[in-house]
């Protein structure tokens, strides 16, 4: 059966994609819409999926299932030049006899491209990437960021609509994370393509995504923007995983609009409860802890004791104990506590969220 793709606005289409190695089912009858010009991160931890995904994408695995559509034309069998995509992977993967513009423009020169439109595309993607002056070095002479910007550019000289990245950044120090970060955002905000990236750094999703997808199992939880994300986690996994320290969670009973935890007692005036949540029964409470804070008047108000304090520059991190979980604030960097001191602390309980204890879904 031949799907129709809205190629006005769709560039990667995936159908109940399954694959399997043997008996084990990596991904499980996955569907995903990604549109013309986005940038679509896949976040989650080490053997969720999200790089299996990504080979899928690329030609690089045969999938067991399902239909993959790259500019509304069905590449599922394709090969993966074929595809219409460039790829940037972990390792830089460069040549290192050859010049940075021997790297640039040896996949070209095998597909028997004339050498004035080959100097033309490097011309480019060394202009778009600021290393014109390294184009006759080789790898060797390189720092790691430069090396990394060399497996862009060749991704670049491609033309390509789709650009896939598997974890580009992972190898690089956290520096130079950082700048290469910033300018990935820039690239894609120049050049409007569409952007597939992998990672399990959730600093990279949320800075640089403009739709997230938050993957377990094969599975994708969660597809939203990182505001959404953050904001309205649709279960408690994502909840737990988004978010640096982790949100801060109380296992208790909601019942008549007050949820309760050991003698931690919270009204739930405030809280928006989502259209399939129910309003009694075993729950979790979850609060971050940049959304709770010292000494201002809130509609709860618990004391806490200061058990450990991280100073960290911008922020100060504060552990203690809540209702026998454990408990973390984040606090200004400037924020005067000391180890052992008590706090009167609140949050609002709109800034929650609330998950089913047995399904672990948002209420």
């Amino acid at each position: 059966m031949t799907t129709q793709i809205d190629t006005d606005n769709i560039s990667v289409s995936i159908r109940n994609l399954d694959l399997n190695f043997g008996a084990v089912k990596v991904l499980k009858n996955l569907d995903l819409d990604i549109e013309k010009g986005e940038f679509l991160v896949l976040l989650g931890s080490s053997g969720c999926g999200k790089s299996t995904l990504l080979n899928c994408i690329a030609g690089l695995l045969e999938v067991s299932g399902g239909q993959i559509h790259i500019g509304g034309k069905n590449v599922t069998w394709a090969e993966p030049s074929e595809r219409g995509i460039g790829m940037v992977f972990q390792s830089y993967a460069l040549y290192p006899q050859m010049t940075v513009r021997g790297n640039l423009s040896f996949g070209l020169k095998n597909a028997k491209m004339p050498k004035a439109e080959i100097e033309k595309r490097v011309a480019r993607a060394a202009e778009i990437l600021q290393m014109e002056a390294l184009l006759d070095r080789k790898p060797g002479a390189l720092s790691g960021g430069q090396r990394q910007r060399v497996a862009i550019g060749r991704a670049l000289v491609r033309d390509v609509d789709v650009f896939l990245f598997d974890e580009p950044l992972s190898n690089l120090d956290a520096k130079l994370r950082t700048d290469l970060r910033v300018e990935l955002k820039q690239l894609h905000q120049r050049l409007e393509n569409t952007m597939i990236y992998v990672t399990h750094d959730q600093i990279e999703a949320m800075t640089l995504a403009d739709r997230i997808a938050i993957m377990k199992g094969g599975l994708i939880m969660q597809l939203d923007t990182p505001h959404g994300i953050y904001d309205k986690p649709i279960n408690k996994y994502v909840a737990d995983f988004i978010g640096s320290p982790a949100m801060n969670f109380f296992e208790g009973n909601v019942d008549s609009g007050v949820f309760k935890a050991g003698d931690l007692t919270i009204d739930l005036k405030g809280y928006e409860f989502t259209p399939a949540g129910k309003t009694g029964g075993p729950a979790w409470f979850g609060i971050r802890p940049e959304h709770v804070y010292i000494d201002q008047d809130m509609p709860v108000m618990i004391d806490v004791k200061a058990e450990i304090v991280e100073p960290m520059g911008a922020d100060t991190l504060v552990w203690s104990h809540v209702a026998g979980e454990p408990f973390r604030i984040r606090l200004d960097g400037q924020a005067k506590v000391k180890t052992g001191d008590m706090l009167r602390v609140g949050f609002d309980p709109a800034r929650a969220s609330m998950f089913d204890k047995v399904t672990e879904e948002r209420l």
